[in-house]
């Protein structure tokens, strides 16, 4: 049985990642807080945006590439979508890139990659 797809960079399929999180947050205007009555008001400016926090236990290989991923300035991103189960593309880019080294032996070594995707 074939894995879902969860990542696309640049049209290019990503490892299936350790750890997979969405979560989606709502942009507010600075016009917002709360009111003198003491009840808050909300001035949403844009909803769901999407951000997703990924793990990776990678080769040399994919850490070479990921790391090539981090330094563009924009990255065209498929994910998949947990409501409809489907790829949704959108502009992000990877902040909080961490990277660890799990384990080395004569083979190679094993890398764990961890970073968040941010929607502009």
């Amino acid at each position: 049985m074939a894995h879902l797809q969860y990542l696309v960079f640049n049209n290019e399929n990503i490892p299936m990642p350790a750890s997979y999180s969405v979560s989606l947050s709502d942009v507010e205007a600075d016009s917002g807080g709360v009111t003198e009555a003491g009840t808050t008001q909300r001035d949403v400016v844009r909803e769901g945006v999407v951000q997703i926090s990924v793990t990776f236990r990678v080769s040399k290989r994919w850490l070479n590439k990921f790391s090539v991923y981090k330094k563009l300035a924009s990255i065209t991103v498929g994910y998949l979508d947990m409501e409809t189960m489907n790829i949704v593309d959108t502009q992000m880019y990877i902040d909080g890139y961490q990277v660890k080294l799990v384990s080395d032996t004569s083979y190679g070594s094993l890398w764990e990659v961890s970073f968040t995707l941010k929607e502009f």
